[in-house]
């Protein structure tokens, strides 16, 4: 497994993941939403810090693409690109759907993000395989199946799987599909693309 420096600012909490050799140094702010791009370079410098990582030392970077905060997704994304393209290194981009799937061992779920407004972005895996969707809480409720994402939701037959911990695995089992660039998975228009109807 190469070294690598890893971000996720997707939802209103912050992910960082520093790994060097066999340490693998996992920084995770809490309620951080519309402050992303004050604190995430400071996170970083923490966690390369206490890796003992430097940008030249990285196989790769990755970033977490989406859905869910269109401002936080592209602060991410940005970020990491500036980081490989100033070291010449690749890109992992890494979906939610696929973080909390990677660590799910079922072969029928769907992994399910808050979209606010008792909506949600779901995609099914195994035998429910279905392509990323924009769904109501009563469309999510007649899926009857399992549930897996990182939140805490109102739905049954869901569990709440911790993403700093999800993101490493992913990570490891995703590493074959490094590229050049990566870009926002978006299931719906922002709000201010709905509003200019």
């Amino acid at each position: 497994m190469s070294n690598y420096l890893a971000v996720d600012a997707s939802s209103k909490h912050l992910t960082v993941v520093a790994k060097k050799g066999e340490e693998t140094i996992i920084k995770f702010v809490p309620d951080c939403a519309m402050r992303h791009s004050v604190v995430l370079m400071d996170v970083i410098d923490a966690a390369m810090g206490e890796a003992g990582l430097t940008p030249a030392e990285c196989g790769f970077f990755c970033a977490v693409t989406g859905p869910g905060s269109f401002t936080g997704i592209r602060i991410g994304i940005s970020t990491v690109k500036g980081l490989a393209m100033g070291a010449g290194k690749p890109l992992l981009g890494l979906t939610v759907f696929d973080a909390v799937a990677y660590n799910v061992n079922s072969e029928n779920f769907y992994v399910v993000i808050d979209a606010a407004h008792s909506h949600f972005y779901v995609k099914g895996y195994g035998k429910s395989s279905s392509a990323p969707a924009y769904m109501s809480l009563g469309e999510v409720c007649s899926l009857g199946c399992e549930l897996y994402g990182f939140e805490d939701l109102p739905l049954e037959n869901y569990k709440k799987l911790n993403i700093s911990r999800c993101l490493p695995a992913a990570i490891e089992k995703s590493e074959g599909n490094l590229t050049d660039n990566i870009s926002a998975l978006y299931v719906r228009k922002s709000q201010a693309e709905e509003g200019r109807k």
